[in-house]
């Protein structure tokens, strides 16, 4: 049966990566730039901030459009930049972005205000009486015999107001207007259908849902239905422009990061292999299919790649080793204590299940959590993350299983176990072995280095200041006309060499380009030009000078960080339910120590906290985690038996047995982050340098910090106040 299922998924995935093309970012393909601006509407004036309150209602809009990774900025007090990566039609992105939405209910009655309906017809209509403030949710649903309909769900006084209304519409005589009901979007009347027989003079419709009729189409339906369930603009906004953009990075930084995922990837499978040998070629062929489900389910949810998020999804590949070194490490200490290679094999798996499972469990809620809770990047890295670590523990526990039992029954291979790669201890174990240190035995000095390192990062903060990057903190975004025609390749290297190494330039039409950067001077400015000019743009001419806000909103921020303390809490409880309280306690408090060193080293480099260091730093959060869970599950294990020994030397002795694992998945991790800082350009090599300082600060954390704040908290508790698990 598991051999079917590892069939089918491979088959279908296969079959998705060759038939449904790729989504592709702003940053790798290019999409559409539409520039808004908002006006004053009847009750509202249109300044900064209901500007920025638009902001955040057509940032739903456009994830409820199903868009990945989108940019808004503020330009100025009332235009907002919006740029929409792998948006094939800009048209109909442009009618859904623009529209005001602004929902409203009234009466049809003799005496009011003059609309026209649906039909052409001229009405007469009262007062609102339900507005879009009242409106829940809404889908489109179909109406037999084959048209569509938009239910909608009230919320609050909702359900009430429009049982007001429809006992009212019912009162009148039959045949009266004064029966109808119309329903406005934007002041125009999209339906005004009849108050059915069935609701009783003064009674009218009661319950939570409704439904809104009319000459819908399929897609009419549910871009009517987006629109309610986004909510309404405060503000009324005109689409003043709209243009194709070029990609963000240029073919030289896509291709470097191709070849920097191809040679990390293939050193990875070279190092499983040679420390694994003929297993670790079994997890080598185990990550090849990991990379093709990964990137069919990628394909099947409609996920837009950039090249972020791309770096992310290669270097998941290489963590999700993680798994089959588990599994292979545990196998070799089962081999040691009993030499037969089915039986090893099969120990193996059953025995690391339970820190698969723990590791992957904590991670998995994470990013449920960012999904549900977050928006933008943010969801879109947790939407990545949960994808990886539900394909991760497939091809661990199946598809690198059915063929390792598979071949540990073959006659050959047991009388040459050393080309299992079980009968190898490696360099690491038995340099354990013959030492045998006693790291908790100096938990004291550890915990002094780790409090040293974190006040350092703290001064580096204090002194140096975190450079927030231009998606915080807006900047700076002008626009500029060429007498000669420039590749964009050259117009990056000259705004490079003008003093912006970390502008974002666009091609935004023949001989037009846009720089957008953190805040510059107007002398910069003027070696922008110059330096345009000097690598063949002829005469340079500004067409465009704007002040921009953040891309990143603050709406966006605020769910950010309120996602990932909830994530944090969530991950606490679970892992106090597997463990003792106080052993989620100090994962937890390793996390945060990863966290402020990362942030500390990027304030002593003077490098940018900007979005791509946001999805590094998520990424480290996880790493922390995963690996604090895998010693503390072998300090459970080893503690049911040896209940009279010391807790410190029980704890000791687990490190010292997953220390192996340690390394081994590090250095998985380390091959590909080091290809990507050397060979990326741009963000990519500063998004690998965080997670390289990031993996070594986790994997220190893990067994010199976690556990030794374990042991602090073990002997600070009352007897018998922890319970094993």
């Amino acid at each position: 049966m598991r051999a079917f299922l590892a069939l089918v998924v491979l088959v279908v995935s296969g079959w998705l990566v060759a038939t449904r093309p790729a989504r592709l970012g702003l940053d790798l393909r290019g999409g559409t730039q539409i520039v808004l601006q908002t006006r004053d509407g009847d009750q509202t004036r249109a300044d900064a901030g209901t500007t920025d309150q638009t902001m955040e209602v057509l940032r739903r809009r456009i994830d409820q459009l199903g868009v990945s990774e989108p940019t808004l900025v503020r330009s100025g007090e009332r235009r907002i930049i919006v740029e929409l990566p792998g948006v094939t039609d800009p048209r109909k992105a442009a009618e859904v972005v623009g529209r005001t939405a602004q929902l409203s209910f009234r009466p049809v009655q003799s005496g009011g205000a003059a609309f026209t309906d649906e039909t052409g017809r001229p009405v007469q209509l009262g007062p609102v009486a339900l507005s879009g403030r009242q409106i829940d949710g809404a889908q489109a649903v179909t109406e037999p015999p084959g048209g569509w309909q938009v239910a909608v769900d009230f919320t609050g006084d909702g359900g009430q107001a429009w049982q007001r209304l429809t006992a009212k519409a019912a009162c009148s005589p039959p045949g009266d207007p004064g029966r109808r009901v119309a329903i406005l979007l934007d002041d125009k009347v999209i339906s005004s259908p009849q108050v059915s027989p069935e609701a009783a003079c003064d009674v009218g419709f009661a319950g939570p849902a409704m439904r809104i009729t009319g000459s819908f189409g399929a897609d009419e339906a549910r871009d009517l239905a987006l629109l309610i369930r986004a909510g309404a603009l405060p503000v009324p906004v005109d689409v003043v422009q709209q243009q194709v953009v070029g990609p963000t990075l240029g073919q030289q930084a896509i291709d470097d990061a191709a070849w920097a995922a191809l040679l990390g990837g293939l050193a990875t499978i070279l190092f499983i292999v040679a420390v694994y040998r003929l297993a670790g070629a079994l997890a080598a062929a185990a990550l090849v299919a990991y990379g093709l489900i990964s990137y069919a389910a990628l394909l099947a949810i409609g996920s837009t790649l950039t090249l972020p998020g791309l770096a992310g999804f290669v270097l998941a590949i290489g963590m999700a080793v993680d798994a089959n070194v588990l599994v292979f490490e545990r196998a070799r200490e089962e081999y040691a204590a009993k030499p037969s290679l089915r039986t090893a094999i099969r120990d193996g798996f059953r025995r690391a299940w339970s820190a698969i499972a723990d590791s992957n469990i904590t991670t998995l809620v994470a990013a449920g959590l960012l999904i549900l809770l977050a928006s933008g990047p943010v969801r879109g890295f947790g939407i990545t993350l949960g994808i990886g670590v539900l394909v991760s523990m497939f091809t661990a526990l199946v598809l690198t299983r059915l063929p390792a039992e598979a071949l540990m029954r073959r006659r050959w291979l047991a009388v040459r176990p050393r080309w299992s790669g079980l009968a190898h201890q490696g360099w690491v174990r038995r340099t354990i072995e013959t030492r045998n240190p006693d790291l908790m035995g100096r938990r004291r000095w550890w915990l002094g280095v780790s409090a040293a390192a974190v006040l350092l990062a703290l001064a580096g903060v204090a002194v140096r200041g975190v450079d927030l990057g231009v998606e915080f903190t807006g900047g700076r975004l002008v626009e500029y006309t060429t007498s000669q025609p420039l590749t964009v390749e050259a117009a990056r290297e000259a705004v490079t060499t003008a003093g912006l190494d970390r502008a974002v330039v666009n091609e935004v039409g023949e001989g037009k380009f846009s720089v957008r950067a953190g805040a510059f001077d107007d002398t910069t400015e003027q070696h922008v030009r110059d330096s345009l000019t000097a690598h063949g743009a002829g005469e340079v001419q500004r067409q465009r000078d704007d002040t921009v806000g953040p891309s990143l909103g603050a709406e966006l921020r605020n769910k950010a960080v309120l996602a990932l303390g909830i994530a944090l809490t969530a991950q606490l409880a679970y892992l106090s339910l597997r463990f003792p309280w106080r052993w989620g306690a100090a994962a937890v408090l390793a996390m945060a120590h990863d966290v402020v060193i990362l942030i500390g080293a990027f304030a002593w480099l003077g490098k940018p906290v900007d979005g791509v260091f946001l999805a590094a730093l998520l990424t480290v959060v996880g790493y922390s985690v995963n690996d604090s869970v895998v010693v503390f599950d072998r300090i459970r294990e080893l503690v049911r038996g040896r209940r009279r020994t010391p807790f410190a030397t029980v704890a000791n002795t687990a490190c010292l047995q997953t220390v192996p694992r340690t390394v081994n998945t590090g250095l998985g991790a380390v091959f590909i982050l080091l290809a990507l800082a050397v060979l990326a350009r741009s963000s990519l090599g500063d998004f690998a340098i965080a997670l390289l300082i990031g993996i070594l600060v986790g994997t220190y954390s893990s067994v010199f910090l976690a556990t030794p704040l374990a042991i602090t908290f073990r002997r600070s508790a009352r007897p018998g106040g922890v319970r094993w698990r």
